[in-house]
């Protein structure tokens, strides 16, 4: 098969890699995949407070979650375990975000999956995995001034490691009792959603589209809304009041803006960032399910079921596909070429 060239993060086409050649490199988007599914968990679980479907379902899709966020780091180290390739991962300007998830997915299964069982190891897991997020996120914000930045790649994936990091550690830290935690922490994503959303907008309007490749990021600017919404109502009220009006009144823009960028997706393959889009709308549609609840209009249940429905189709379509570019060899990046010695070596 002919070699296709692509980007680091995008899309994964067929490669002319051999059985027993050199491991592909696992890109740090992969752990979007476990973050996808820790979304769809949220949905089932804000559905299931209000019985309107079992709690089992939403504590099943942690453990997938967990599963698969294990298999995906285990992955991961074992091809990047030189410190020279996690180096160059973690300031690859366009990559380097997404290994934020890798400390975020477990700090919410610890949250929501094993303190209810467990209350000491959850809220240990936690903590643990909260001050890693904040030291993670101040090294990225210490890179991105003091390393050089290309605004054409700047791209809404700079929202994970301290927006997205920021307000899932408060609905975390709200979620094991520790609301002084949780509030501090709200402020940290809550004010980092402020000055990054301004630079990752302004790019976005005043500058050319995003490469195919790192389109379905587009669909991240759903998310800080959303998730501001889950540790707002986490952390002060679950009821629907002013602050919480302020937050969906933004998040519904970002919704329905996500209607006019569909000729744009609609022409894009199937890529690992394709995941981008699965936590982002999980978060919306969980919001979705706790606004009608509280506010009970007139078919609320139906209302729930729909968007519980319309989430799971999604995640479930992008797992699926997933599932057959792996079987078919197509999810993983090509593999890097030998170093030149080698290439001398092997032709001597």
């Amino acid at each position: 098969m002919k070699d296709v060239k692509e980007d680091p993060q995008g899309p994964p086409h067929p490669t002319g890699g051999q059985a027993g050649g050199p491991p592909r490199p696992i890109p740090l988007n992969f752990f979007g995949k476990p973050f996808g599914l820790v979304g769809l968990a949220s949905a089932w679980l804000t559905a299931a407070q209000y019985q309107r479907v079992p709690r089992a379902v939403g504590e099943a899709l942690l453990v997938l979650a967990a599963v698969v966020w294990l298999l995906v780091t285990v992955a991961y180290l074992a091809r990047a375990a030189r410190l020279r390739s996690l180096a160059r991962d973690l300031t690859d300007p366009v990559g380097g975000p997404f290994a934020a998830l890798c400390l975020i997915v477990p700090m919410v299964i610890a949250a929501y999956g094993l303190f209810p069982v467990a209350p000491v190891a959850g809220r240990v897991l936690v903590d643990v995995f909260l001050v890693l997020t904040v030291l993670l996120g101040a090294w990225f914000t210490g890179q991105w001034i003091y390393g050089r930045l290309d605004v054409e790649r700047f791209h809404p994936g700079y929202f994970l490691p301290t927006v997205a990091g920021g307000l899932l550690a408060a609905a975390s830290a709200a979620a094991v009792g520790q609301h002084r935690l949780g509030v501090m922490m709200f402020g940290l994503g809550a004010i980092c959603w402020l000055i990054l959303g301004s630079v990752i907008m302004a790019r976005l309007l005043l500058r050319p589209m995003l490469p195919p490749p790192l389109q379905p990021t587009l669909a991240i600017e759903i998310a800080p809304a959303a998730v501001a919404s889950i540790a707002y109502f986490a952390l002060f009220t679950d009821s629907i009041d002013t602050v919480a009006a302020f937050l969906g009144g933004y998040g519904l823009l970002m919704v329905l803006t996500q209607f006019r960028l569909l000729p744009a997706y609609v022409k894009l393959p199937f890529m690992p960032s394709t995941w981008a889009f699965t936590f982002s709308w999980a978060a919306a549609a969980a919001v979705g399910i706790h606004w009608a609840e509280r506010l009970r209009p007139p078919g609320a249940g139906a209302y729930t079921y729909v968007l519980l429905g319309l989430i799971s189709a999604l995640v479930g379509g992008v797992a699926v596909r997933t599932l057959v570019a792996a079987a078919r060899h197509q999810l993983l990046p090509a593999a890097p070429p030998p170093p030149a010695s080698e290439q001398r070596a092997a032709a001597g």
